[in-house]
């Protein structure tokens, strides 16, 4: 126990003394992240922090060849694998390293991934046979390979899927870790314990790094290196506890997170018909801020779903077979509620109504009434001739409902105006939206408006929220145009904002009205 705790510390001494160096050297040659589309960041952050990460992860396990212990003793007779470990490892670290650096076409490194997972093959990390429950051993025979390089390469990527939030994937990596190491201690591993717990310690300190706001990102080269140490050491870990036999349930369960977005993503992209290795903007991290998650918020949830993964992956390992049973229930209901919860099945049917320009009902109606709005209401001379073009133009779009309420009214109050379809069947399902009339900061009234929808989804849809969207604003403009009580007031800063200004300043300045909407 002690030289793990050793191989913890001196991993967590050199990660933090490393990572603000390669951020430094990350800034002065410009290795930054990319901003925009699928990446989360408004602003460019340095990567390369793999590079620490592999330098403290391997600095205790290669001093174990300088000093003498059992654990020692152990390293030294498992030369194969130690370097299959640290080289395989290493590489995959370069790899991304290059990756982040100059940027690799997707099948090149699959090609070179698929290169390490051989070598470590021919180390001894190896599927020789998977034991399934109430099945027994299948040997793998002549598949062995193959299905080894699949396992290796399918967790280095799933790591690198995960990783697209501040602390996420080293979060996620650091919860497995302990998986892998509590296994390990409980069943004698040593090799695999030491490794984890140099692990452990420099992805904790990483995460101080890397938690938001980040101030360094791991990177490719951190995420294929970690990735390929927990599925190497997961094999080697099985190996040696069942000889050629190797149950894979364990590290599957504890990994639940990366290998659940993975096997969505793969899902995704072919009911999309897109390339397996295209990049995109659904992965569970981006519908969770998608649905106005803060990115702090959404990497806990996924922390807490980790958690739960943990506990099952040790429950699955210890207990009995009623244990077991429990534990993969619980985690197959965590799976239902996340999948419910990120909206992956709704989105999905969303997407493939778009592609084959199946619009909802008030989206199409709409479509119709929208380009000739300004028109309709600039011809109107008085406020009552708006009122009265924004009735027509609802009865015209077929509408449920249209009101004009004021922003701060009493409550019980009644609208300024309300119109009703009084051809609409009180039992279709409608979809309710409110829009504010100018800016929010600036509205006196807002539009609040209802739509009939025909796909049972009580819900705007985001085109017919676009376009209602644009009459508001267009009736916005012809309210100030008339003078209208309605139309939204001079733009002026809020209180908060007048006081940080004039913080900023030492003193108290004007500020110029801000351009009407």
């Amino acid at each position: 126990m002690r030289t793990y705790l050793i191989a913890f510390v001196i991993a967590a001494f050199v990660a933090g003394v490393l990572t603000p160096v390669i951020r430094r050297i990350a800034l002065r040659y410009q290795v930054l992240s990319s901003t925009g589309g699928r990446h989360m960041h408004a602003h460019r952050i340095p990567r390369l922090g793999g590079v620490a990460i592999c330098v403290a992860l391997f600095a205790p396990v290669l001093g174990l060849f300088f000093v003498e212990n059992a654990v020692a003793a152990l390293f030294q007779s498992q030369v194969a694998k130690v370097l299959g470990l640290c080289v395989g490892g290493v590489a995959m670290c370069i790899l991304g390293a290059l990756d982040d650096t100059r940027g690799l076409r997707a099948l090149h490194k699959l090609y070179a991934q698929i290169a390490i997972a051989t070598f470590a093959y021919f180390c001894g990390f190896r599927i020789g046979a998977v034991v399934l429950p109430y099945v027994g051993e299948l040997s793998m025979g002549i598949f062995s390979l193959p299905v080894t390089v699949l396992w290796i390469v399918g967790i280095t990527n799933a790591v690198n899927l995960i990783d697209g939030l501040d602390g996420l994937a080293a979060g996620v990596v650091f919860f497995a870790g302990i998986t892998n190491l509590v296994v390990a201690i409980i069943g004698g591993q040593s090799f695999v314990a030491l490794i984890m717990a140099a692990m452990l310690g420099a992805v904790l300190v990483f995460l101080f790094y890397n938690f938001n706001p980040a101030r360094i990102f791991m990177g490719d080269s951190g995420s294929y290196l970690l990735g390929y140490v927990l599925a190497a050491s997961a094999l080697m870990g099985a190996s040696q506890k069942a000889s050629t036999a190797v149950a894979l349930l364990v590290p599957v369960v504890a990994l639940g997170v990366p290998i659940f977005d993975t096997m969505f993503a793969m899902v995704r992209r072919f009911l999309e018909r897109r390339p397996m290795f295209s990049p995109d903007r659904g992965h569970i991290h981006h519908r969770l801020v998608d649905l106005g998650i803060t990115h702090r918020r959404a990497v806990l949830i996924l922390y807490g779903v980790s958690t739960i993964f943990t506990a099952a992956a040790i429950a699955v390992y210890l207990g009995r077979s009623w244990q077991v049973g429990v534990a993969l229930l619980t985690t197959t209901v965590v799976l239902l509620g996340l999948v419910r919860f990120v909206g992956y099945f709704s989105r999905l049917h969303t997407l493939r109504r778009q592609r084959a320009r199946v619009r909802s009902r008030d989206t199409e109606m709409l479509r119709y009434v929208v380009p000739n709005v300004s028109e309709r209401f600039g011809h109107a001379e008085q406020e009552d001739e708006l009122i009265e073009a924004l009735v027509e133009l609802a009865q015209e779009a077929d509408l449920a409902a249209v009101e004009i309420g004021l922003v701060d009214a009493e409550e019980g109050q009644e609208p300024f105006m309300s119109w009703y379809n009084s051809d609409c069947d009180p039992r279709v399902v409608v979809a309710v939206a409110s829009f504010p009339l100018g800016r929010d900061a600036n509205a006196r009234a807002a539009l609040k408006v209802s739509v009939i929808n025909d796909f049972e989804e009580p819900e705007m849809s985001l085109q017919s929220d676009i376009l209602l969207q644009v009459i508001a604003d267009v009736l916005a403009h012809h309210l100030r145009r008339l003078g209208s009580e309605l139309a939204p007031r001079e733009s002026v800063l809020s209180e908060e904002i007048e006081d940080e200004a004039a913080g900023e300043e030492g003193s108290a300045r004007s500020i110029p009205t801000a351009a009407r909407p």
